[in-house]
């Protein structure tokens, strides 16, 4: 129920909350002032304004909490792209700057980033795509020669190791998050509090029509508002509010032979 509801594109994300909690206030001032209820319901006047606070307040954390989780894996998502590609250019920089030819490297560093950005960004299934293993593969492939310790140097090879080790493992950390979501409890607890927010206000206005109508859709305006914003962020590769692909594109405009700085040293 929840999952199809955050597939919702923005304007669908913000009908449907407008549609419960604006539904949910006409539904009480009906049923306080306009039904056959209203007398029995009238009993209950007297119930103290500060009562609204408790409710609020649980509602308040846990929108908080809710909020804290989505944003917290969306800056997981963008450290893992930004570490992906920091330690791709990490093996292109080391590739340039090594004695030996290293040109076979940069193009299959910048075959995986194409890769990526084609057929793995972004990954719905939570799978590695399989072009984009085959991609990475080659790469490790390249740097694994044994002539590059011949040619370059031993500490050369274990950096540009470590760098193609650290770019698989910031994959594999992008693909996770790329269907993690927010536990569907969380959620419902949260959107249930809603409403149980817009009773406790009918409750502290049984005798006051237009200021419980004024109550109910100022309330109702900041849940779907602070909800349907949490909501578009939900998925950190997608939507609005997506992580940018820009750190891996800027991958793919590094040149294949770099033109190397010539004239006499500096003094």
């Amino acid at each position: 129920m929840i999952q199809p509801w955050l597939d919702l594109p923005p304007s669908g994300t913000f009908a449907t909350l407008a549609l419960l909690y604006y539904g949910v206030a006409a539904l009480l001032m009906a049923v306080v002032f306009a039904s056959p209820l209203r007398g029995p319901i009238a009993k209950f006047q007297g119930v103290v304004a500060p009562f609204f606070s408790s409710v609020a307040v649980l509602f308040g954390l846990l929108t908080g909490f809710l909020g804290y989780d989505v944003a917290e894996r969306n800056r997981q998502a963008t450290r893992a792209v930004q570490t992906e590609a920091g330690e791709l250019q990490n093996v292109y920089t080391l590739s340039v700057a090594a004695v030996s030819d290293m040109r076979n490297i940069r193009i299959a560093l910048k075959g995986y980033a194409d890769s990526v950005l084609k057929n793995e960004w972004p990954t719905v299934n939570g799978m590695a795509a399989p072009p984009t293993s085959l991609a990475y593969d080659k790469m490790l492939t390249e740097i694994s020669a044994p002539a590059i310790t011949r040619d370059s140097g031993a500490a050369v090879h274990v950096a540009l190791l470590s760098s193609a080790v650290r770019v698989g493992t910031a994959r594999n950390t992008r693909i996770s998050l790329s269907t993690d979501r927010t536990s569907d409890l969380k959620w419902i607890s949260v959107l249930i509090l809603g409403v149980v927010t817009q009773v406790a206000l009918a409750l502290v206005h049984l005798d006051k029509p237009r200021p419980m109508a004024a109550a109910l859709s100022v309330f109702a305006t900041a849940a779907i508002v602070a909800l349907g914003l949490i909501a578009l962020q939900e998925d950190p590769f997608s939507g609005i509010f997506r992580v940018s692909p820009l750190p891996l594109e800027h991958v793919l405009s590094l040149p294949d032979t770099p033109e190397l700085p010539t004239g006499p040293p500096p003094k």
